[in-house]
Formats: structure tokens, C-alpha cells, sequence
């Protein structure tokens, strides 16, 4: 995985949005996007997260602007960002599995934030696992469950945890559980 000094960091593909006034910037969100927009997303993506039908998921996906490879797989309850899906990328291939959710904002205090997501071709996101703006997940790459990813993820690698870190091949972890056992 990359750190977050390295210059292709997420943080370098986030675009911050300074927002008025004393309070926090989800209070200003109806001047960030459109309500209208927001309501017609969540509706979509409550029939997305619902629909057995990875077809008609791969369709409505398509409606709302998300990029749509080939043979995509949604999980279902797997959420797309409500607010901005058209900056998620789904390359040839991907699975986001059951309960996994997708983020391209961060409201934060004084401002809120977006970026683009992209899963690589055949990159697989496991259940419940949360991926943050900005973020690239290589191809071919792993996510495991419940993992929340805050960087990238090269290609063919697998990550685990919170945060999502980098595990090594299986002889690396029998090799270290052995260190650790003696």
C-alpha cells in the first residue's frame, strides 16, 4: 500500500470545498448538490442495495453515474455514494460484495470533501467493507471484510483491518506466527 506522503496519496485526489458559515458542513449540504439529485439517488440506491437482479443493479448504477465495467458483481446492501456516484469507477469484473459501501464525500467541520473511487478490473471488495474518497483499488486486488480502506490498494495485493493494511503471502504470516509463538 502507499503511505499517505507518497505524492499519488488519496489525499492528492481530493478536492476540499470550503463551506459558509459557523456550522459544520453537512448543515450547508442542500448548496453542495442538489436535493432533488440526492432524493433521486437514494431512491435508486435503495432499489440497488435491495434487487437480487445484478442486471438491473448494473443498470440503475449506470442511471445514477457510476462507471459500469463488463461483468460487474454488486453485493447485495452494498451502498454506492448517495451524494456523488458519478465519481465511482466499477473496472471489468469487480465485486463489491454484501454490505459494502463506497464513499466519495467527507463532510467535515468547515468543509466538505470529494474524490473519485476506483475498483480495478477483477478487484474484489469483501462484505461490509467501507472505502473512502479518493481512493484506487488496483486490479485484481482483495479487500477483506469489514475492512475500512483509507489508501490505495496496488494491484494484486490483499488488505485487512481498520485501517485496511497490506497482508503478505501465507508463508510470510505462517513464518511471523511461528516467531511469535516460540
Amino acid at each position: 500500500m502507499t503511505d499517505d506522503t507518497d505524492a499519488t496519496s488519496r489525499h492528492d485526489r481530493v478536492t476540499s470545498h470550503p463551506t459558509p458559515g459557523p456550522r459544520n458542513s453537512l448543515q450547508s449540504w442542500p448548496s453542495a448538490r442538489s436535493p432533488v439529485i440526492v432524493a433521486r439517488n437514494y431512491l435508486f440506491v435503495w432499489l440497488i442495495r435491495i434487487s437480487p437482479s445484478l442486471r438491473l443493479k448494473n443498470f440503475l448504477l449506470g442511471l445514477i453515474g457510476v462507471t459500469v465495467g463488463t461483468g460487474v458483481s454488486w453485493g447485495l446492501e452494498a451502498t454506492p455514494d448517495v451524494f456523488w456516484p458519478n465519481l465511482i469507477t466499477l473496472e471489468d469484473d469487480a465485486i463489491v460484495g454484501y454490505d459494502a459501501t463506497l464513499l466519495c464525500h467527507e463532510f467535515l467541520q468547515d468543509e466538505y470533501r470529494t474524490g473519485e473511487v476506483v475498483v480495478g478490473e477483477r478487484a474484489m471488495i469483501g462484505a461490509g467493507a467501507i472505502v473512502l474518497p479518493g481512493v484506487e483499488i488496483g486490479a485484481d486486488a482483495q479487500v477483506a471484510a469489514n475492512s475500512l480502506v483509507t489508501q490505495d490498494v496496488p494491484p494484486g495485493a490483499t488488505v485487512a483491518g481498520v485501517p485496511a493494511r497490506e497482508m503478505g503471502d501465507a508463508e510470510d504470516r505462517s513464518e511471523s506466527d511461528g516467531e511469535r509463538r516460540e
